[in-house]
């Protein structure tokens, strides 16, 4: 005759449903009397009932009970969902973008407890042949931050990411500037197009692409003052940026640059554009004050940029692939580098806070300017022969 368990060590059967064995354990009553169980599942009979007595060892120790059944997906959404409250909108986007791509596709449907720091290096080492260092940073950090969330609220006990290493990535795309000639070329193919303006205040004047969008024409002077001495020029005061809260990236990004004449006269014809949509968009037109806006006053976000900027580089000899608008910038600098302006004037006109920064972000678009020793050692030790 079989022995009869004991009250209280639980039971055991199969959840035809499930197609698993369900271990069961009773720990006690709550307040209105109620039995209070644990369950764990598994395969076999074996693997449920050790599983239950990890729970039971769990309670006895007085430490949290993980669900088994908790998934690397539900942690990394759940932490999509809170962890980033207060952050700018186009981050958000982002970090839900990696996660999507790199994180739920290859480790979402594993259970997070069973995760181990070995599956977590392969899919690192995996993703290292595609990804450049930087993404795989980022990736790296929105698991473990998800990991780090679960933990705080008792969904596992220990956080294996955290004891994994970042491989090298692959190098990135370096950053290339636009010559004399295709800047000549951009510009022409952006005649008539909604982004004309735009292109031509990003290579004459070299604005960041998130500042543009925030310019509001209270910020735009198309007069300037001709009659005053010394004269003042056209300008645009860049003192906005679509960053969270509205800051430009620096202090120092904080500027009032005047504008040449071609910008003066682009943005006059985009004001003139802007008006005639306000009228044809009617009651949908949004009002915000912006320069560049959505067909309804909106303000644009980076992937209207770039399809816009890219629409244009296709009337031209440049595989609108190869390139970003924020290379526009980087063609600012390398223009006024060739035509022989000061680093620390390209400095003060890209808002850097030092030179340092523009020779170390841009340095490929710079013109070397300490020749002085070369072209002399030239004339004094000619070559020989």
């Amino acid at each position: 005759m079989a022995k009869r368990r004991s009250r209280g060590d639980g039971g055991l059967h199969w959840d035809e449903k499930r197609q698993r064995w369900i271990a069961t354990a009773t720990i006690g009553f709550n307040a209105k009397g109620k039995r209070i169980t644990r369950k764990a599942s598994g395969r076999t009979k074996t693997e449920a009932k050790d599983k239950l007595k990890e729970i039971l060892r769990d309670l006895n120790d007085g430490l949290p009970v993980a669900p088994h059944d908790y998934k690397v997906k539900q942690a990394v959404t759940t932490w999509l969902k809170y962890g980033l409250r207060g952050r700018d909108e186009e981050t958000v986007k982002n970090y839900t973008y990696q996660a999507n791509g790199h994180i739920i596709p290859y480790l979402g449907l594993r259970n997070l407890r069973e995760l181990s720091a070995d599956e977590v290096d392969e899919w690192l080492e995996e993703l290292a042949l595609t990804l450049s260092t930087r993404t795989l940073r980022l990736v790296f950090s929105i698991l473990n931050r998800s990991v780090r969330m679960a933990q705080a609220r008792d969904k596992v006990k220990r956080n294996v990411v955290q004891l994994c290493e970042v491989p090298t990535g692959q190098s990135g795309r370096p950053s290339k500037s636009l010559t004399l000639e295709q800047v000549a070329a951009v510009l022409d193919a952006s005649e008539g197009t909604s982004m004309h303006a735009y292109i031509v205040l990003s290579l004459l004047i070299g604005a960041r692409t998130e500042e543009l969008r925030a310019l509001t024409w209270k910020h735009v002077d198309l007069i300037g003052k001709p009659n005053a001495e010394p004269v003042v020029l056209p300008s645009i005061s860049v003192w906005r940026s679509v960053r969270e809260g509205g800051d430009t990236k620096t202090r120092k990004s904080r500027r009032t640059l005047a504008m040449p004449t071609r910008c003066v006269e682009a943005l006059k014809a985009h004001k003139e554009r802007e008006d005639a949509r306000r009228k044809l968009a009617g009651a949908r037109w949004q009002e915000h004050g912006l320069v560049f806006v959505s067909e309804v006053g909106t303000e644009l976000d980076s992937h209207n940029v770039r399809r816009a900027f890219r629409r244009v580089l296709k009337a031209t000899d440049l595989n609108p692939k190869q390139w970003t608008p924020r290379e526009m910038r980087h063609s600012f600098v390398s223009v006024l580098s060739a035509s022989g302006v000061k680093l620390e004037d390209i400095a003060r006109l890209v808002g850097h806070s030092s030179t340092t920064v523009t020779e170390t972000v841009y340095r490929h678009q710079i013109v070397p300017v300490m020749v002085e020793g070369a072209t002399a050692m030239d004339h004094i030790f000619p070559k020989a022969g």
